[in-house]
């Protein structure tokens, strides 16, 4: 096999092995495929816009609950996908969220948009709070503190019957649409959990791409040469494990509008490891894999009921097993190699 040199700074194989790009190349290729994604963002607004008025109410509100999902999973995400933690309790700070919404509408103490900035600060407290000793954790340990803390959660919420509601929990009064817009109730509920999914999504789209995503990309691959390259692990770990609280706690507060209503039995710690399930599934350190890992987490356990209803656990277990096997990379590692066409 020979190689000979290409003008443009290329090394090309002769034979059948693929040729190397140029930079110059790369950059055509990008150029080429920037239309495209242009026109698929477009589409996929029209149908995100168009979703609620074509679908019947039912529909919109498991696509309410898979935009709540999606801003969860995105916080997860940043965690465990863009900074190498583990966390099995994510579903609490969820519930932090959901709780301290449904405590705030119940005894009408703001108005309901701002419920979710009060969510959203207390949980970034608690998730600082529990990041600082998670300092000294790692792999499998840490993933072992963070379970135990929703299994904490559970009898916790029961047992301040006064404030939490109990065991019968708390039912509120869904945000009402306000009369200019002319929406149904489930359609208000819907572009509300749109507007706060969006908004999340487009926060952490610019923060991964700032100094402080390459950061935590950096402690991802390699805490060692993250520390000597100047990385300040300490701050930035603690401050990840906040922003995903944060997160949690905010699609809390969106889930407690959709839903009206939140219970401890709602937050028992299967919603933790189904929201790590789904995020495996949709593809670690990817956003669209917080998308694809929203659908999971809201329809395949449903579904999983619907075939067995005496053993759901099994069909859920086998339905990872197979997308594992299949996609290794989650679901949108999958269509990331499908779609790459090698010019």
């Amino acid at each position: 096999m020979t190689t000979e040199p290409d003008t443009a700074g290329r090394t090309e194989r002769v034979g059948d092995e693929a040729v190397r790009d140029s930079p110059r190349e790369r950059a055509a290729r990008v150029l080429h495929r920037r239309p495209v994604r242009w026109a698929c963002a477009v589409v996929l607004a029209v149908v995100l816009i168009y979703a609620p008025f074509y679908f019947v109410p039912f529909y919109n509100f498991q696509f309410s609950l898979v935009l709540v999902y999606a801003v969860a999973l995105l916080g997860l995400n940043l965690l465990v996908g863009y900074n190498g933690q583990i966390s099995l309790g994510h579903g609490a700070f969820f519930a932090v969220g959901a709780y301290s919404t449904a405590i705030l509408m119940y005894r009408d103490l703001v108005p309901y948009p701002l419920t979710i900035v009060v969510a959203g600060v207390l949980c970034f407290a608690v998730g600082f709070a529990f990041g600082v000793p998670a300092l000294r954790l790692r792999g499998l340990y840490l993933a072992i503190v963070t379970l135990s803390i929703a299994l904490f959660l559970q009898p916790f919420l029961k047992r301040f019957e006064s404030l939490t509601g109990g065991s019968m929990g708390l039912t509120i009064a869904k945000p009402a649409p306000p009369a200019w817009t002319g929406l149904a109730p489930d359609q208000w509920l819907y572009f509300l959990s749109l507007f706060v999914a969006v908004v999340m999504f487009a926060l952490v789209w610019a923060l991964m791409r700032s100094r402080v995503g390459r950061a935590l990309l950096a402690i991802r691959e390699n805490e060692t040469a993250a520390e000597v390259m100047g990385v300040r692990l300490a701050f930035y770990k603690t401050l990840t494990f906040a922003w995903s609280a944060m997160l949690a706690g905010i699609a809390g507060a969106v889930y407690t509008w959709v839903i009206g209503f939140v219970s401890p039995d709602s937050f028992a710690v299967l919603l933790s490891i189904t929201m790590l399930a789904g995020l495996v599934v949709g593809g670690l350190g990817s956003m669209t894999g917080a998308v694809f890992g929203a659908f999971f987490v809201e329809f395949v356990p449903s579904l999983s009921q619907d075939v067995n209803d005496a053993a759901p656990g099994i069909i859920f277990g086998l339905l990872i097993i197979v997308v594992m096997y299949a996609a290794p990379t989650g679901v949108s590692g999958l269509l990331r190699r499908l779609t790459s066409v090698r010019k």
